[in-house]
């Protein structure tokens, strides 16, 4: 139960920063902005670290060196989230991020990517994802 409250803050941070970001981007420029924003994130999270503590960041050498390129996908998430929602708007960008997320991780799950496990990806979720899509044509079209 404590997964799906974390997806639903994590879905709902998600549109308001990106409508953050947006309108930000749209005064200081996109890079300043990414910047800015991963600057705070930084900060942030660097005071968490010293107000929580744990882990130890000596295993990191234990980790595979693929998954150390994770940072890179911030700078590339909020400038194409930022991109997507000034270019078609914001509940047809996120809408279109949301099929793109479960194609992704679809994917990852079907072919054990990543060292993930193995969960098939069948028919009927193959007609969601058909549907999913569809819906969003729809939603886009101008009656």
């Amino acid at each position: 139960m404590i997964g799906f409250l974390f997806s639903i803050i994590a879905g709902i941070s998600m549109s308001i920063q990106g409508v953050f970001n947006t309108r930000l981007s749209e005064k200081i420029g996109t890079w300043q902005t990414n910047v800015f924003i991963q600057g705070t994130a930084f900060i942030l999270a660097t005071l968490i670290l010293i107000l929580l503590r744990g882990g130890d960041f000596s295993n990191i050498k234990q980790v595979n060196k693929l998954y150390l390129t994770g940072g890179i996908f911030a700078v590339i998430i909020t400038f194409t989230v930022m991109q997507g929602m000034k270019l078609i708007g914001i509940t047809t960008a996120v809408s279109t991020i949301l099929v793109a997320q479960i194609v992704a991780a679809a994917l990852i799950d079907n072919f054990g990517i990543f060292g993930t496990s193995h969960v098939k990806f069948d028919f009927t979720k193959i007609i969601g994802l058909i549907t999913m899509i569809t819906g969003i044509i729809i939603f886009k079209h101008k009656g």
